[in-house]
């Protein structure tokens, strides 16, 4: 098994080795920071390290091996870490953060029925407008793919920042690309629920303002690309409010 930096001694920092009190009898008890749980030697009392940062375990393949936890027990960690960086981004500027929010409800419910990377479609989903927002901050007609790269050079910071390997990276850079127009960049799973999410997230608002429902049942038979997000935007259709 690969080495984990996180888990590799030599990056170790003084504050990784520490002692916490036994919640049961008070004992001294010393926690090294890769280690989810311990029990004590006096009483018997099992307590978990409450230093152990278990956003890893989200995305990588040998969490369980070397965390003793599941992907599923990480699950949401680095989902909501990315979800803050996204918040920073925005400036709370709410109508955007919903917008995404939106989009990322979608993506979800989406990916859970059609498969795909679960990792690659959050951050796409939470991340994709980052980018869209840089390239549309300082509107120019001959800056535009700069502004795009640059863009896409925010998102890969705050995806290395929080130690996504660089495979998902690429993938989620080359499905934010698509989205800004470029084409046969990807055709994966991935790209095409996050392509309906936006459609369902567009066709929502869509339906606030009073749209034509014939004209968005024609939307959404020629455009959306999975069965599941076809069923979500029929249900949209069906009940507009919610």
């Amino acid at each position: 098994m690969p080495r984990c930096p996180g888990q590799d001694q030599r990056f170790w920092k003084p504050e990784d080795i520490f002692e916490i009190n036994c919640p049961g009898c008070g004992t001294a008890i010393e926690f090294w920071k890769d280690e989810p749980k311990l029990k004590c030697l006096k009483c018997g009392e099992l307590i978990v390290n409450p230093k152990l940062d278990l956003g890893c375990a989200e995305w990588c393949k040998y969490a369980k091996e070397c965390l003793g936890v599941s992907a599923v027990q990480g699950s949401g960690i680095l989902c909501n870490k990315l979800i803050e960086e996204m918040r920073k981004a925005f400036a709370d500027d709410r109508k955007r953060i919903s917008r995404t929010l939106n989009i990322l409800k979608y993506a979800e419910q989406i990916q859970l029925a059609e498969g795909g990377d679960p990792l690659v479609v959050k951050a796409a989903a939470i991340l994709h407008d980052i980018a869209t927002d840089k390239a549309q901050s300082r509107p120019s007609p001959a800056a535009g793919p700069a502004q795009e790269i640059e863009g896409l050079a925010i998102v890969r910071k705050i995806l290395v920042k929080h130690g996504v390997e660089a495979e998902p990276i690429e993938h989620i850079c080359q499905i934010i690309a698509s989205g800004h127009g470029a084409k046969d960049i990807d055709s994966s799973i991935e790209l095409r629920i996050i392509q309906d999410a936006h459609r369902l997230s567009d066709i929502g608002e869509q339906l606030a303002d009073d749209a034509d429902k014939e004209k968005v049942k024609k939307q959404i038979d020629s455009t959306f690309k999975t069965e599941k997000g076809r069923q979500l935007a029929a249900e949209l259709l069906a009940n507009p409010q919610n």
